[in-house]
């Protein structure tokens, strides 16, 4: 039976709002990833469009984070190393074959730059490998 630490997936869950507020900062990434992106934030967001996008992005956290700690577990399961090191492993490998391909298969036939694509494909490794310290830290 899978074990998974329900505590360890929110608060990754909720580092992920943190790495995202912090990457797309206009003094970071978000100037560039807005022009790339084509966003215009000068457009004011209605107060029930804002809490729809942040409470689906919460959501999409939840998933990702949940999954990845049971992966994480049957990685540790197999391979027998620390939680910690299976954890970060097994979020590299997910990041890398289920989010940077899928990324790059989409923004080539969509035509997006491959600056915007490292800018995304950046952004997404950094909260998973925050996640996974998270939850190799916490445990099952």
């Amino acid at each position: 039976m899978v074990e998974v630490n329900y505590w360890a997936v929110l608060l990754a869950a909720i580092s992920s709002m943190a790495v995202g507020a912090v990457w797309y900062m206009p003094t970071a990434f978000g100037n560039a990833w807005m022009k790339l992106a084509k966003v215009k934030m000068d457009k004011k967001m209605s107060a029930g469009k804002s809490v729809y996008i942040y409470g689906m992005t919460f959501v999409a956290s939840l998933v990702t984070a949940y999954i990845l700690a049971h992966v994480t577990f049957l990685s540790n399961a197999f391979f027998h190393h620390g939680f910690m090191q299976d954890a970060v492993t097994t979020a590299f490998w997910l990041w890398l074959g289920l989010t940077v391909a899928r990324f790059l298969v989409h923004d080539l036939f969509e035509g997006r730059s491959a600056k915007l694509t490292a800018i995304n494909a950046g952004h997404e490794l950094l909260t998973i490998v925050v996640m996974a310290l998270i939850i190799g830290s916490m445990g099952v």
